[in-house]
Formats: structure tokens, C-alpha cells, sequence
């Protein structure tokens, strides 16, 4: 089966030559899991490409029945069957001569809720759905009247789906893991999702991560996405993998990536994690600690390059981001506390507290800031040596920001709880390493550092995972408030922090007394 991917007039359109009827029917079966109720399928071309040999194996496919009896309904106009889910309409509208025969036979009915297959679909234009797929067969030539060009092109949210499953078909195919046995892992809050392939004892791993949405504009004319500078395209994601590698740390190998459709295929970096369920494994953090010691005494650039040309640039981690970012605290957490209450006045206090707390550091020495450096994203690669033992993913929403950050996000773990002796531990080892081998790291700066930054991530993080249960109606997330509270009663602790730590107790007092009486 071969591929081709073109614009026409906007819209995504793929032309896929199949050398036989097998490939016909392997293209349905591709097809088949994208459809459900609701959805639409136009079938047109010659008679003799192919139409019902298609319909026949996706409608064999949905209902799970691969000896089913599907025989043409050009006769009978429609015929109806059973999937496990929903009806299966296949209509074959040759003999209509009149739209309005629709309407007498009941055609407008019979489809609603159901999945249609429909033949000769210019007969039925009024009653063609917005969520469909529309596909066209011919017969190639010179292929002795075996081979089929088949054009589909999509509208509505099957547009977008069949696009992703033909260009995952055509990455895998082309760098040769097409025959892999696929099994679908856990993703994460992001919206991405990952599988891990398994082909003759070799493993990968696939990301599928689609364009994200935006939301609502905030202020400005920007979304959150954008005022928190995340990435929406996979080019950042494989810019700064392979960059990594360059300075010898354990990013995934990329094999293959699609920019586009928002396809990597990386190498598998494993399971054996940086913790355990009762807590981290402390030689593990330990390293990873090391692991950030030495990121940030290597003199990085910020420019990437990009394996299609070109460069990546590493966004400004400033206030824009870092402000929008302790918004979600008083948008998402605070009405979650019975006692708390914030004007329009209070909230700008807050901003006010946060932009003097971190314009002083938005002058210090910039690295690269990983974001989301934590043990959901660490792995450990048990036959490697030293840091190389750290093997990192979800980095494509680096910025070039400040070091303390990504310290943060290690030693106050937001799903698993890190002790305070043990925080401490892993903060004297990575503050050791930065002054043997940096002059100009400067302990006490960088402990204030430490604790601005640890806090604002803290904030962040609370509103999050609140906006994650309400708005994205993942709720397992809310476990890890506690610990969060408990890291934000450390870190207000700091002299840098006292302002912070009176907005709280004037407007979250709940949040405040609780911390204080830990």
C-alpha cells in the first residue's frame, strides 16, 4: 500500500494505490475503528474499482462478523445491520432518479444515530453528514486491472482522525516497523497518547500527539497555551531530544517523526522508573540531581537545530509565562477553599508580588529550563553509566529560563512525596556540583532562586490539577494536593517569601493556617 499526502483547496486529501483486492480490504479494515454512530462514508468511482468489495470488509469489520453476508443493496437501496454498537446503514443509490425517493423510502430516518455507508453519494447530496469521509476509486493502469487509486478526502472530526491513522501507517511502514505489534500505554495529562511497539523482540515507542487547542483568548489576543509558551508541534520535541544526545544525556533516539500529524517514533527507554509507589529510590534522585548539575554548568545554546533545516529557538521562560502560569492558582484553586475570596484589587496585589519576586531573577544566568523534569518522565536505564542512567521525555516545552526551576521540579516531586531530609539531600549535592564546577554560581542567590521558583511552580501546579479534574474531568490528580501544600509550607518559610506569605494569610487563610500548623 502506498501513500500520498496533498492539499486540496485547504482540505488534507490522500491518494492510496493498492496492487490487489487484499489491499482494498485492508485499507477497510484501517478504516473501520475511526467510525461509529453518526458518521458517514461515501463510496463513488467506476463500477468494477472496488466500491463493494470495500464496503463489504468494513462492514464485516465493524460488526465483528467476518463471514457475514453483505451483498450489493443496488436492488433494495438500503440494507441495515447490526453492530455491536450502533446500525450499520449501506446504501446504493444507482436506481435513484429523484431525491425525493429519499424521503418516500424513509432514507433520511433509517440514517440518523447510524453509521452510512453510502454508493453513488451525488444522488443524496442534501442528506450528506459534515463528519464524513468521502472516498473515490479508479482502476490504475498498466496493473492488468488489479491495481486501485483510491482518493479520500475528509470533513468534520474523521478528517483529522483518518489523516493521523494513514500518516502512523505511513511512518511506520517507511521506517520499517510497519509489522509491529502495537500496544497502547498510558499517556498523560497532556492529551497526548502513547504505544509501544514490539517487532521481532526490538521495542519503540510512538508518540501521537495532535495539535493541540487553544481555549478561550485570555488577554492580549493570546490563549493560555500561548501565554505560558507551550509547544505545538512535535519539531520541538525532536529539536531538543536530539540536541540532548549531543551533550551526551539519555533522550530517546528519534527514528522516525511526522511534523505534521504530530507523529515520533523514538526508542524505548523503558519502564523501570526513578521511584517506587511507597516513594522515591534515592540513588536514583540522586542522579538526577547530578543530571541537572551538569546541564546547567554546560555553557547550552539556546538555538536548536532543526534535522529539517533551520533552527528551534528555546522561548523566553519571563514574566509573561511565569505570571500567567500563578493565575491558574486564583482561577482554579482558590474557589476550591471554603474561606478564601479574591477581588479584582487582590489579585492584582498577587501579580505585583510575583513580578517583584521574579524580576530580579529574570537577569540571572539563563539554561535551558526542562519544565517538567519530575519522575513521571524519568526513567532508569539500569546498563548505562553515571547520568546516562537518567533517561528523559516530555521535553518539548523546554524554555531558555532560570536553572532553579527545573531543581524545583525534581526535589518537590508533585506525584510522588519527597521528604524534606531527602530534599535537602538532593539540593547540597546539586548545589556541590555547580560550585566545583562553576565559578560563578553564587549558593546564597541560588537558594532564593530555589525558593521563588519552587513556590511559583507549587502555585502553578495546584491550579492545574484542580483545572484537570473540573475541565478535563481527570480527578486522579487531586491526591497530590496534599503534598503540594505541604511543599508550598517549606518554601514560604524563605525571608524572600514573606510577602507571599501575608497575601495568604489575608486571602487564603484556610490555605495559610493549614500550612502554618503542619
Amino acid at each position: 500500500m502506498a501513500f500520498k499526502r496533498w492539499m486540496n483547496g485547504g482540505q488534507v486529501t490522500w491518494t492510496i494505490e493498492v496492487d490487489s483486492e487484499e489491499g482494498t480490504i485492508d485499507l477497510a479494515r484501517t478504516i473501520a475503528p475511526l467510525l461509529g454512530s453518526g458518521a458517514m462514508i461515501t463510496l463513488s468511482g467506476d463500477l468494477g474499482a472496488g466500491k463493494s468489495s470495500f464496503a463489504r470488509a468494513l462492514i464485516r469489520t465493524i460488526a465483528r462478523q467476518p463471514t457475514l453476508d453483505v451483498p450489493s443493496p443496488t436492488f433494495t437501496v438500503m440494507q441495515s445491520y447490526d453492530g455491536p454498537d450502533f446500525t450499520i446503514i449501506h446504501a446504493d443509490l444507482y436506481r435513484i432518479s429523484d431525491p425525493e425517493e429519499l424521503i418516500e423510502i424513509g432514507f433520511e430516518d433509517s440514517i440518523m444515530g447510524a453509521l452510512t455507508v453510502l454508493e453513488w453519494p451525488e444522488k443524496a447530496v442534501r442528506f450528506l453528514n459534515f463528519n464524513r469521509l468521502d472516498l473515490t476509486f479508479s482502476i490504475s493502469p498498466d496493473t492488468n486491472g488489479l491495481g486501485r487509486r483510491i482518493d479520500v478526502a475528509g470533513l468534520g472530526p474523521l478528517a483529522d482522525q483518518f489523516d493521523r491513522v494513514i500518516a502512523i501507517r505511513q511512518l511506520l511502514d517507511e521506517s520499517g516497523w510497519g509489522g509491529a505489534e502495537r500496544q497502547r500505554i498510558a499517556g498523560d495529562a497532556s492529551g497526548r497518547n502513547f504505544e509501544r511497539l514490539n517487532l521481532d523482540g526490538r521495542t519503540a515507542i510512538l508518540m501521537v500527539a495532535p495539535k493541540p487547542l487553544h481555549g478561550p483568548v485570555l488577554r492580549a489576543g493570546k490563549t493560555y497555551r500561548s501565554l505560558a509558551r507551550l509547544s505545538d508541534s512535535v519539531s520541538s520535541f525532536v529539536a531538543i531530544a536530539e540536541q540532548l544526545r549531543a551533550y551526551d544525556f539519555s533522550a530517546p533516539e528519534i527514528i522516525d517523526f511526522n511534523n505534521d500529524v504530530g507523529l515520533v517514533l523514538m526508542e524505548d527507554l523503558g519502564i523501570d522508573a526513578i521511584s517506587r509507589d511507597d516513594g522515591p529510590i534515592r540513588e536514583r534522585y540522586l542522579e538526577a540531581a547530578c543530571l541537572l548539575a551538569h546541564l546547567h554548568i554546560l555553557d547550552v545554546s539556546r538555538e536548536l537545530p532543526l534535522r529539517q533545516n533551520g533552527f528551534y529557538r528555546l522561548p523566553d521562560y519571563d514574566l509573561e509565562p511565569l505570571l500567567a502560569e500563578v493565575e491558574l492558582f486564583i482561577d482554579w484553586f482558590i474557589p476550591t477553599l471554603s474561606s478564601a475570596h479574591v477581588s479584582e484589587t487582590a489579585r492584582a496585589e498577587f501579580l505585583s508580588i510575583w513580578r517583584k519576586l521574579l524580576e530580579p531573577q529574570l537577569i540571572e544566568r539563563k539554561s535551558w529550563t526542562l519544565r517538567d523534569f519530575h519522575s513521571a518522565n524519568l526513567f532508569w536505564l539500569p546498563f548505562r553509566n553515571g547520568i546516562q542512567r537518567i533517561g528523559i521525555i516530555d521535553i518539548q516545552d523546554a524554555v531558555w529560563g532560570h536553572p532553579a526551576y527545573d531543581v524545583g521540579s525534581l526535589l518537590q516531586d508533585a506525584r510522588v512525596f519527597v521528604s524534606e531530609d531527602l530534599e535537602m539531600e538532593l539540593f547540597e549535592r546539586y548545589v556541590s556540583l555547580r560550585n566545583a564546577g562553576d565559578l560563578m554560581f553564587d549558593y546564597s542567590k541560588f537558594t532564593t532562586s530555589y525558593a521563588i521558583y519552587a513556590s511559583q511552580r507549587i502555585i502553578k501546579i495546584l491550579g492545574i490539577f484542580v483545572r484537570l479534574d473540573r475541565r478535563d474531568g481527570k480527578p486522579d490528580y487531586l491526591r497530590y494536593i496534599p503534598q503540594l501544600r505541604n511543599y508550598l509550607h517549606r518554601n514560604l518559610r524563605h525571608a524572600a517569601l514573606a510577602s507571599l506569605r501575608h497575601w495568604l494569610s489575608r486571602y487564603c487563610p484556610e490555605l495559610y493556617n493549614e500550612n502554618t500548623q503542619q
